[in-house]
């Protein structure tokens, strides 16, 4: 499975973090990822660029393709990996809400 590829680390760098909000920038250069995590919080993403996502979840892969401004929420307990999948260099803003 592709999530045992060593792969360049995406950059989470910390915004917000206070008594309501956690907010997180992360930028990925292509092939780049997260590593796998479980979100504690329920999270809302809002990409700063075209994203083209490779998500590795729960021992499958899908391909996710998200507009900027475009934005999404998942609940707390996700567990997964996040790759940037395509050829330009993707950012997105992470708000998890406490």
């Amino acid at each position: 499975m592709s999530q045992y590829r060593a792969r360049p680390p995406a950059i989470a760098t910390t915004l917000v973090d206070d008594a309501v909000v956690r907010i997180i920038r992360w930028d990925f250069e292509p092939g780049a990822d997260t590593g796998v995590h479980t979100h504690g919080l329920g999270y809302v993403v809002v990409p700063m660029t075209d994203c083209s996502f490779l998500i590795e979840e729960g021992g499958s892969e899908r391909r996710v393709e998200i507009e900027k401004g475009a934005a999404y929420r998942r609940d707390a307990g996700t567990e997964h990996n996040v790759v940037n999948a395509g050829t330009e260099p993707m950012s997105f803003i992470e708000i998890e809400y406490k």
